[in-house]
């Protein structure tokens, strides 16, 4: 261990494994260490005993819910979007020929009190009860004018000063009704919570003109979708715009460790207080663990490693469940997302149920895992995620928990210690690699051209 490295990697959750790989294929010297005795961190997959000795102590799993080994229960659930950010750099790196994919069966969005499909054709956009008629209209005059609109033709703005209304003044325009709002802005864009509605309308047609999707599908359908979650859609043609990995996502970090080391990296799991030594000026030189200190010109690592570098944002409430039933009112899909849109439920931010099964090798034949989650408002998970679990119906095992989220607060570039965030409760891949690529080009001064092939991954079969 003593040695000099270019970079030491500090936690082996997925984050940090997708940053050894591609800084280990940049042909830099890294040593990637962790505390724990397994790979993957927060982000970790667990076996049904694991599952237990968390949050039960010594207890013993039930026989009925089946053996152990057949369970690999995520501890940060997220599914990937078919065109997303996270696909690319699987492709960009090689890493697909380690994993295996299978497509998600539905998204769905949660509306007075009723659960709806997320149209996944034109056929299905047309027929959804989610607008009326005259909505859809309404709604498509407003998609061909952020279609239409470019920002150094001042003919496309229609006299409006787009720098000085906001976004939900503009949307005004329109007449949009606060449901189809809470649609687009929730359930296609991804929003977290209504915020971007008060920032100025300039930013948020932008966002959303180079969003819009083209070409692939005719005029109507475009005025429905983003062009992430269409061309998302249209990579496997099923029912939503997810795929996910088959025995969970705790293959992610492994599939990056591999990568890391075919390119030289240098792996050391179960190091103990690995320490992070800072020279005079408050640069980083190493770092020691058992009495050993490797030297380094970089540190990268979660906000475990350094807490004095980071300040809490917000906490993550989640509940985790094993069920003998898909999500009740969702097609009988095996696998699904649900967004629950704050405004449903009164409250600042989204909720989010998150379903998968045996279909993906996670659970026992007939087995269901369903995850609820959201930013937490109060002190009490149970009383919070309740809207969500009771959408699931009848469950065979729960288990509540919440974590703090943090934020690097200090200087990466007067220390060279690059912390990444923490995760946060959507279930979707997007904001966590867009960290990743952030902190990847802070650690290297480069960009990573992500136009790769995507026909370069495909999603398993049905059976």
């Amino acid at each position: 261990m003593d040695e000099e490295y270019d970079v030491i990697v500090l936690g082996t959750g997925l984050k940090e494994c997708i940053l050894s790989g591609l800084l280990s294929v940049d042909g830099l010297k890294v040593l990637h260490m962790d505390k724990n005795d397994y790979y993957g961190g927060e982000s970790s997959s667990l076996n049904l005993i694991q599952l237990w000795k968390r949050f039960r102590g010594n207890d013993q799993p039930p026989e009925e819910l089946g053996t152990s080994k057949e369970y690999n229960v995520d501890m940060i659930p997220k599914f990937a979007m078919a065109n997303g950010t996270l696909v690319r750099v699987l492709i960009h790196t090689d890493v697909t020929k380690y994993l295996n994919f299978k497509a998600v069966d539905g998204s769905f969005v949660y509306n007075k009190g009723k659960i709806y499909k997320v149209p996944a054709t034109d056929v299905e956009a047309l027929k959804s009860p989610l607008m009326g008629l005259f909505e859809k209209r309404r709604a498509r005059k407003f998609f061909l004018y952020v279609q239409d609109f470019e920002e150094t033709d001042p003919k496309t703005h229609e006299g409006m000063d787009l720098n000085k209304i906001t976004a939900k003044e503009f949307i005004a325009k329109y007449e949009l009704e606060d449901d189809t709002i809470d649609f687009i802005g929730h359930a296609l864009a991804l929003c977290t919570d209504d915020n971007y509605l008060a920032q100025p309308a300039m930013d948020f047609i932008k966002r959303v003109k180079n969003s819009l999707f083209k070409g692939l599908l005719n005029d109507y359908f475009v005025s429905w979708f983003f062009k992430l979650y269409a061309e998302s859609l249209a990579r496997f043609q099923a029912g939503s715009p997810y795929i996910y990995p088959l025995y969970g996502l705790g293959e992610l970090p492994q599939a990056f460790a591999r990568l890391s080391a075919v390119y030289g990296g240098t792996y050391m799991l179960n190091k103990p207080q690995c320490k992070v030594e800072f020279d005079e000026g408050g640069k980083v030189v190493g770092v020691t663990s058992e009495g050993e200190t490797a030297k380094c010109k970089k540190v990268v690592c979660d906000p475990s490693y350094l807490p004095d570098k980071v300040q809490k944002v917000g906490k993550v409430a989640r509940a985790i469940c094993i069920m003998s039933h898909p999500i009740p009112n969702t097609n009988d899909s095996h696998s699904a997302q649900v967004i629950l849109p704050q405004k449903q439920l009164g409250r600042k931010s989204d909720m989010y149920l998150f379903c998968c099964s045996y279909s993906h090798n996670v659970a026992p034949k007939g087995k269901y895992i369903a995850f609820v989650s959201t930013e937490a408002e109060t002190d009490d998970p149970e009383s919070e995620l309740k809207p969500g679990v009771d959408i699931l119906g009848a469950v065979d095992e729960i288990f509540y928990e919440t974590y703090d989220r943090f934020v690097p607060s200090h200087d990466s570039a007067a220390d060279n210690c690059f912390i990444s965030k923490s995760y946060d409760s959507t279930t979707h891949f997007e904001s966590t690699v867009m960290d990743v690529l952030d902190m990847y080009s802070k650690i290297t001064g480069k960009v990573i051209d992500l136009s790769v092939d995507l026909s370069a991954a495909s999603a398993t079969a049905e059976e």
